[in-house]
């Protein structure tokens, strides 16, 4: 039995809605998916609720929270979280107000360099969606012609450091990691292989996290063997999926990156 523990939806940055989503993964051959969409688990009940169409196939709650140290950011998933918590919506609903309030900034920076974005291009492209992610305006940007790719996006315009980029409300490290614990849930460090500090792992470490995403697309075969070392060594458990959002740059992911039940049934041990 195998699981993708690393998938967005609509409700974030994704493409797919929550049922899409469900009934992608099951038409791979995945025997459950854990729904992570940044700073939201307003997907997580509808997922839920339309897995119970296929025989056995699990959804299991999650979030992906971004962080921010040392001037590198630093993404944290949640496991199991106890998505329905008041403390839960409080959260997510100041995070996701940053975020509303980001994008529409880094509109105006745009359009301080001479590129054309209207607010109600962003409108549509969310779709009633409360949620604003960097992605939503990296789509514009290449269905106006500006750039070629959502990536060629981030790299000229959007990433940290670009000129239009804009920072937002975050939680720092520790206060996520207290969080999820909090929801009475597994705290794990995303996609370590592409942090540029190496020592932001060690901090998340003490930090208290519970386990490191070994396996993920960005992610070679040196990067897999020392993340699995890593976490032997602190006694973490390792995870993985395919980060899977839908854009056609990774359309082909969902199925291919995964972990299987026993890793499953180790973190629910943790708990």
């Amino acid at each position: 039995m195998i699981f993708d523990l690393h998938v967005h939806t609509n409700l974030s940055d994704g493409i797919f809605s929550p049922e899409e989503v469900v009934s992608l993964a099951v038409n791979e051959g995945l025997n459950g998916i854990a729904i992570t969409d940044h700073d939201s688990t307003s997907g997580i009940e509808q997922a839920i609720q339309i897995s119970k169409k296929f025989n056995d196939f699990i959804v299991i709650p999650g979030i992906e929270f971004g962080c921010v140290h040392e001037d590198e950011e630093v993404h944290i998933l949640g496991y199991f979280i106890d998505y329905k918590s008041p403390k839960m919506r409080s959260v997510s609903h100041k995070l996701r107000k940053s975020r509303w309030e980001r994008g529409l900034n880094i509109i105006d920076r745009l359009k301080a360099i001479d590129i054309d974005i209207s607010y109600d291009r962003l409108k549509q492209t969310l779709a009633n969606n409360d949620y604003v992610g960097r992605p939503h305006i990296a789509r514009i940007l290449v269905e106006a012609g500006y750039v070629n790719s959502i990536q060629e996006a981030f790299n000229i315009y959007l990433d940290r450091g670009k000129p239009a980029y804009v920072e937002r409300y975050r939680l720092d490290i520790r206060d996520t990691i207290d969080l999820i614990h909090e929801l009475h849930g597994l705290a794990v460090l995303a996609h370590p292989g592409i942090l540029r500090q190496k020592k932001i792992i060690d901090h998340c470490i003490a930090m208290g996290i519970d386990g490191i995403e070994a396996i993920h697309p960005k992610h070679n075969s040196d990067d897999v063997y020392y993340l699995i070392d890593l976490a032997k060594k602190y006694n973490l458990f390792t995870t993985g999926g395919s980060d899977f959002h839908g854009d056609k740059e990774n359309e082909n992911l969902l199925g291919r990156y995964y972990v299987n039940l026993n890793d499953i049934l180790e973190m629910r041990e943790r708990i």
